[in-house]
């Protein structure tokens, strides 16, 4: 069983130069559960994420990880705990899936510690739950885009770690992976008791598989809760510029947009009842 770890930002401010893009934000990740962060684009959800996983170093404010400021603990060990999937992963050239996913297995390995058959499970595990074994052997640089997502997925989830970071991880994917790699993200969480912290674009996507959801408007914490609490006209208009009706998936029985554009704003509206 994974073991229950704290990840806090705590009056975090980012930015590049001289461009401010995440400010004063505070946020709590539960524990066991997973977490999406879903906002306009450019509002500072990769940047929160990165400052996240100790690629940006926040101008002010701290990232904590079990109460500690990450920045001061050894990278080998956050590794161990805290692993991340960016927008845009670069993979060596001619490197083959099996190869790159068994680098996710680097945290748990040192000059004394050779590559042993729990790590192979790993991998194997790995390899398997994102179904591209049969692509073990294949050179990363000749598959699809969705293959290639699956394979970034892969080589997180063999790296075993308490907290996964994933920056769009339904990236490249059609519809039917999309699920598939969302329901696979469920799985290890309910099983492993991995706590999932994801950025998503697509927000009913985001309010189906949301246990906490995280709407980032500007750089700061716009509202945050579970995701029919969220998940309101008055929020999608605030957060996305987009006016819209809000029902209830009769699928999840979860929020559901439906965005309401210029050329049918006239049309006939059905009922909202979180219009609030």
């Amino acid at each position: 069983m994974t073991i229950s770890r704290s990840l806090t930002t705590d009056r975090v401010t980012v930015g590049y130069e001289d461009r401010v893009v995440v400010e004063d934000l505070t946020m709590a990740i539960p524990a066991g559960r997973i977490s999406v962060i879903v906002g306009a684009n450019a509002c500072g959800k990769s940047t929160l994420l990165r400052a996240m996983a100790r690629l940006l170093a926040p101008r002010s404010g701290a990232v904590l990880l079990d109460g500690r400021s990450i920045a001061e603990q050894p990278t080998r060990e956050v590794a161990k705990i805290l692993g991340l999937l960016p927008q845009t992963p670069v993979a060596p050239d001619g490197i083959a899936v099996a190869d790159l996913v068994a680098r996710g297995r680097y945290p748990h390995r040192s000059f004394l510690r050779p590559w042993t058959t729990a790590d192979e499970a790993a991998v194997t595990e790995a390899l398997t739950m994102t179904d591209v074994l049969d692509l073990a052997d294949r050179p990363v640089d000749e598959l699809s885009g969705g293959q290639r997502q699956r394979v970034w997925i892969a080589m997180a989830l063999a790296q075993g770690t308490d907290v996964l970071l994933l920056d769009e991880p339904t990236t490249f994917l059609d519809v039917a992976h999309q699920i598939e790699i969302l329901d696979l993200l469920t799985d290890l969480n309910r099983q492993r008791g991995t706590t999932i912290v994801m950025v998503l674009h697509d927000l009913n996507l985001a309010a189906r598989y949301a246990d906490e959801l995280f709407a980032v408007q500007g750089g700061r914490l716009h509202s945050h809760g579970a995701p029919a609490d969220v998940v309101t006209a008055a929020t999608v208009r605030e957060v996305f510029g987009m006016e819209s009706r809000i029902v209830v998936d009769e699928v999840s029985n979860t929020p559901l947009v439906l965005p309401i554009g210029r050329h049918h704003s006239s049309e006939r509206r059905l009922p909202d009842q979180r219009d609030v």
